[in-house]
This record gives C-alpha cells, structure tokens and sequence, in this order.
C-alpha cells in the first residue's frame, strides 16, 4: 500500500460547527492510527488552526482527511482548501509569533511544528491550500 491512503472524507467548514468537526473527524483518525495522546493533541491543536484559518481567513473551505501508509510508515494527512483571498506575504505568516488577532495564536508557524509534513499552496485573490501530515511514532 505504498503512497496509498484510506478513503479520505471531506468536511465543509463553513462555520463555527465545521471547526468543531474537523476536530471530531481528526481525534477519530489519530485514534485509529494509534497516535500517542501526545501526537493526537498535537495534530489535533494543528488542525483546528488551520480549520479555524480556513474560515476566517479564507471565508470557509473544506478539510479532507484520512490515513495514508508511505514506505512502511503509517500516519494521518489533512488537506485544508479555501478559495478566499490568499496569502499575500507567506513569508510573514509564517514567522514565529505573528499573528493575525484571530484564533489561538499558533499561526501557520505553530501548525507547522506540531506535524512532520507541511505544504502551503497559495495564490493570492484565488485561495490557500495547506496539506499537512503526521506520521505515528
């Protein structure tokens, strides 16, 4: 199963309700892929950055998750989409302790810490894709 992914599911976060369920769906997934409670925080406080991002920044997207298996490791990868304005400065959003005023003050800096894989994909005035992944231990 090389490169290959469980059947991923897509959420709308479209609302507060959507960042509470992207949280559900990503415990559930760190869960079945036996996540210490460590790593199941850490992805978790990570997802729901980037699922609150993806509403108030990108005015509502989705989330795509599900578990993948890379050259024998296993791990959970989270994509999160807008189509709101974009990143106009990634260089400043991602630096250590920037913040917008809005969210938890991790930013895409802290999100990044707390997984192994992290992909940022923008465009301004077309939106903001960020994939991120974390593998178990």
């Amino acid at each position: 199963m090389n490169g290959a992914s469980s059947a991923s599911q897509t959420l709308e976060i479209t609302a507060n309700a959507g960042v509470v369920q992207a949280r559900q769906r990503v415990r559930a997934l760190a869960q079945q892929c036996r996540f210490s409670l460590v790593e199941q925080t850490k992805l978790i406080t990570a997802a729901s950055e980037l699922a609150r991002n993806t509403l108030i920044h990108g005015g509502g997207g989705t989330m795509t998750g599900g578990l993948v298996e890379e050259r024998g490791r296993r791990g959970v990868r989270l994509v999160f989409d807008d189509r709101g304005p974009g990143i106009p400065d990634v260089d400043l959003a991602l630096t250590d302790g920037w913040t917008s005023g809005a969210g938890m003050g991790l930013g895409l800096s802290g999100s990044k810490r707390l997984v192994d894989e992290f992909l940022l994909e923008t465009v301004p005035g077309q939106g903001t894709t960020v994939t991120v992944t974390k593998w178990a231990r």
